[in-house]
């Protein structure tokens, strides 16, 4: 996955959009106001950071090289997946379902109820 597919798989998501607050190097994409995704565009190689389940984020570590804690981010929540295809693509885009369905899962009901009328 390149970082133009990375990016469109992440802004076809219901509700996401792409905002700069850390900067023109760091594309953080939100679902509401809720960052579910970053993708750090002065890299060498394509990488994103992810929100995932604590447990979850471990076995990924474990199981995967490619797949580290996240720099300045919340070691236990968050995880920087560099995309060197050394992860199944499929398995890729697990991993971002699941961070966008743990920041759903967050916002107000009203917010969902949106998400969903979208």
């Amino acid at each position: 996955m390149n970082r133009d597919e990375l990016r469109a798989f992440l802004l076809a998501k219901p509700g996401a959009w792409e905002d700069f607050p850390f900067g023109p190097d760091s594309a953080v994409i939100k679902v509401r106001s809720k960052m579910f995704a970053l993708i750090p565009l002065g890299a060498s190689g394509v990488e994103v950071v992810l929100k995932c389940d604590p447990h979850w984020a471990i076995l990924l570590r474990d199981t995967y090289p490619a797949v580290t804690t996240a720099w300045h981010f919340n070691k236990r929540h968050w995880n920087a997946v560099h995309l060197d295809d050394s992860i199944p693509p499929d398995e890729v885009r697990e991993m971002i379902d699941h961070s966008y369905t743990l920041v759903v899962k967050n916002l107000s009901r009203a917010e969902r109820d949106e998400l969903a009328a979208t």
